[in-house]
């Protein structure tokens, strides 16, 4: 294969909803290109993509597969992305290191939800979309409906470029409006035929031809002069215009295939060999340093990892898209993240499975290499002289959480060094060891997502898995001052433990001055400041610990030994065992032995005396509650809103944004558990949402009562 030219090569995502197609399709471009001699099917389970064992088994893609075509002496390297919005990574991590979108409609449903949330990542990366409305043949494709809903929610950008003479199972022609030139083709599909449009289609096709005229003019000054001298423009002037409405994302071409019966592919390709941006046409990215890295082939040499696959009799595979400079096989580079040295022994070009050894790659190309010692997914290699870092990738949040642990409990090293290493291949996947909640969690983007983790756990590592509730991460504080001492004496022969605490506690705000006196049952208690230690607690909030000990009741030297007590309840919070925060303690008094006092005697007299005076002072359970945005079709919008209301849901406010309602709503964490499953059983999986951590809220009572009996009841088990 000949080394391509960082000017001759186009990146691409293929994105849709599950079952637009992306699969065939791909299939359709590879044969087409002759990457493959014969085109595999999904149902035979023989394609290029979804080689993976667990994609086969579930019938829908769980990785983004990394093809190439060569087309008119142009590289496409095309990443074929999940539909699944539980599998939104691969959409995500395509996005970022190509350089436009092609998205996929299914011709039975149009705009679906998916393809929506697909629109809105090309909207956050400002990436070029190409639509491309397949399955053509299907009996209930409405093209014209189709272009109406394109239109509604995304406005006059829709541009058609093609039109079917006819959708259903007799669909066989396309009139093309940019070359104005009727395709058409025999049932096996493949070349078509071209003709001139029949006379018939001639008004349709030459208004459309205008509308696309004026749409690629309106891109480029210079172009809409000569389109108002001469009322249209070349073929090449219609090419640059479009090419340029694509960059600044002012317009957005419709293309129509069906992909299962390998029509209209050839021309699809042609376009995006003629029209698609090249790299070097598009904003160049920058490094961590905000530098901007122009993909030259003669700058220093600087490859970013992407993407890792575990495959069967290969290991690891890394891909990687060339930053900068020109890659050779035999390369040494050194990790910029890990500071290690890497050898690239051999570097491919891939089609899936597929690898086709080159000996040189150029800025801007997208790879693979296999057996490197130490690099992770994200990481950068370096040539000598350069010290980029790229770390432009950043993925949703995660949206359903899962405790883990295998079955057999002596497997959980073994488990955790499988998901770290499953997680290089899913950055979507996070995994967790909760030293609170002494549970190891899995977070994904939804039940689907964990599904899949599981399946490939027991069946490709034989290691039987089994998921639980995750607990909650409540936090304890309090919502008044109490007060409260303890003694802790043992005498067992020698010499004895002796401690005495007294000691305050109050709620705590940020910059709240300490009062002179409290009072309790009609006692002053005078407060002399001797010192203060603010410390920010690891899991958000303060504890303030004063010392407020005159006439030496207290040896200054166990005063950390006291801190040191009530830290370990702060840890272990009195009313459910979860961390408490929030709170300000004053010791004001307290006794001492001269031969039994030590620090462990402080220690428990501190630490008990911070339980019961905590006890007493109002104490409250907090709550986690997230923001929530749900992107939900208007005709579901009240089912949704009412089931929302059942989780303690406050809604926060609806507004209506391109073809669908956003709702919303602050929740409870505790709500949310499996709410990915119930919306997408409300909605027919037509609905998505986001969410992310807002603040700690106090508990109802009824609901802090429950939790604490089952606190109570644990420990008398225990």
């Amino acid at each position: 294969m000949r080394v391509y030219q960082t000017n001759e090569i186009k990146n691409i995502s293929l994105l849709g909803s599950s079952g637009s197609g992306k699969t065939t399709l791909a299939e359709a471009m590879l044969y087409e290109s002759g990457v493959i001699k014969r085109r595999g099917s999904v149902e035979q389970k023989n394609t290029v993509s979804d080689y993976f064992p667990v994609e086969q088994e579930y019938g829908y893609s769980v990785f983004s597969t990394v093809f190439h075509v060569e087309w008119n002496n142009k590289k496409l390297n095309i990443i074929d992305c999940p539909g699944s919005d539980d599998f939104v990574g691969g959409a995500v991590t395509a996005l970022n290191v190509t350089d436009t979108a092609i998205l996929l409609l299914n011709g039975q449903y149009g705009l679906e939800v998916g393809t929506q949330n697909h629109f809105r990542y090309t909207e956050k990366l400002n990436k070029p979309v190409i639509f491309l409305l397949n399955q053509l043949d299907n009996e209930k494709c409405d093209y014209d409906s189709i272009l109406e809903q394109l239109r509604d929610a995304y406005g006059s950008k829709v541009v058609p470029i093609q039109y079917p003479i006819q959708c259903g199972p007799g669909f066989n022609a396309l009139i093309d409006v940019l070359l104005m030139k009727k395709y058409s083709w025999k049932p096996e599909g493949g070349a078509p035929i071209i003709e001139d449009i029949p006379a018939e289609e001639m008004d349709k096709a030459m208004e459309m031809h205008k509308a696309l005229v004026e749409a690629a003019a309106e891109n480029d000054e210079s172009l809409m002069e000569k389109f108002f001298e001469k009322e249209s423009l070349t073929e090449d002037e219609m090419r640059e215009g479009i090419r340029k409405g694509l960059v600044a994302r002012g317009m957005f071409p419709l293309f129509c295939v069906c992909a299962g019966k390998d029509m209209g592919v050839r021309r699809l390709m042609e376009f995006l060999g003629n029209v698609v941006p090249f790299v070097s046409e598009m904003p160049k990215v920058k490094n961590t340093d905000g530098e901007e890295v122009t993909p030259d082939a003669n700058g220093p040499e600087s490859l970013y990892f992407f993407k890792t696959s575990v495959e069967p009799h290969i290991g690891e595979v890394s891909y990687f898209k060339v930053m900068s400079g020109t890659v050779h096989e035999g390369d040494d580079l050194l990790n910029a993240d890990r500071n290690s040295k890497e050898r690239l022994a051999q570097i491919y070009v891939v089609a899936g499975a597929n690898r086709i050894k080159v000996s040189e790659l150029q800025a801007g190309d997208i790879g693979a290499t296999v057996k490197l010692k130490d690099v992770r997914t994200g990481n950068t290699l370096n040539g000598k002289d350069c010290s980029y870092r790229f770390d432009f990738i950043k993925y949703p949040n995660s949206k359903y959480s899962r405790a883990i642990k295998p079955v057999n409990e002596a497997d959980t090293e073994k488990m955790m060094a499988i998901l770290n290493r499953m997680k290089e291949e899913d950055p979507t996947w996070v995994v967790e060891q909760s030293k609170e909640l002494k549970q190891i969690l899995v977070n994904g983007q939804g039940e689907f997502h964990l599904r899949t983790l599981k399946w490939r756990l027991e069946n490709n590592e034989k290691l039987m898995v089994k998921y639980e509730e995750p607990k909650i991460p409540y936090r304890e504080t309090i919502t008044k001052a109490a007060r409260a001492d303890y003694r802790h004496k043992k005498q067992s022969g020698g010499a004895g433990q002796f401690g005495e605490v007294h000691l305050i506690v109050e709620p705590y705000k940020e910059g709240m001055p300490l009062p002179d006196t409290y009072k309790f049952n009609g006692q002053e208690y005078k407060i002399t400041v001797k010192g203060q230690e603010e410390i920010d607690l690891e899991w958000g909030g303060k504890l303030v610990f004063v010392n407020s000990v005159v006439g030496g009741a207290i040896d200054t030297r166990f005063m950390p030994a006291i801190l040191k007590g009530i830290m370990s309840r702060i840890e272990q919070g009195p009313l459910t065992g979860s961390y408490a925060r929030d709170v300000r303690v004053i010791v004001y008094d307290g006794k001492m032995h001269p031969v039994d006092s030590n620090e462990v005697s402080f220690m428990l007299a501190g630490r008990n005396a911070f339980s019961e005076a905590f006890k007493n002072a109002g104490p409250k359970l907090l709550e986690p509650i997230y923001d929530v945005e749900v992107f939900v079709p208007s005709d579901k919008m009240g089912d949704v809103m009412g089931d929302l209301q059942g989780r303690r849901a406050l809604i926060m406010g609806m507004s209506s944004e391109k073809g669908y309602e956003k709702l919303q709503a602050r929740v409870p964490l505790k709500e949310m558990s499996s709410y990915s499953t119930s919306l997408s059983s409300l909605t027919g999986g037509r609905a998505s949402f986001i969410m992310k951590f807002a603040n700690y809220e106090l508990v109802p009572t009824d609901v802090q009562e429950k939790l604490v009996k089952e606190f109570e009841a644990t420990q008398k088990e225990e």
